[in-house]
C-alpha cells in the first residue's frame, strides 16, 4: 500500500505544524538592528587611495633615480 499523506487515514494538522514552525524560527532568529547611516566615503577606502597613491609615487620616484 502507498503512503498517501493526502488519504483520509492520516492527516496532519497544517495549522499546529505551521505555527510550531513558525515559534521555532522566530526564536532562534537574530534580531534585526538598523543599517548605520552612510555618512560621506568609507574610511577604508580612503586608506587604500592614499596607499595607492604612496606606492605608485615610490615606485616612480625609484624608476627616476
Amino acid at each position: 500500500m502507498t503512503n498517501n499523506p493526502h488519504g483520509p487515514a492520516h492527516q496532519p494538522d497544517p495549522a499546529g505544524s505551521t505555527q510550531m514552525f513558525r515559534a521555532f524560527v522566530d526564536e532562534g532568529a537574530p534580531q534585526r538592528q538598523p543599517a548605520p547611516a552612510a555618512s560621506g566615503p568609507r574610511v577604508g577606502l580612503i586608506v587604500g587611495v592614499v596607499a595607492a597613491i604612496a606606492i605608485i609615487a615610490g615606485v616612480a620616484w625609484l624608476a627616476m633615480s
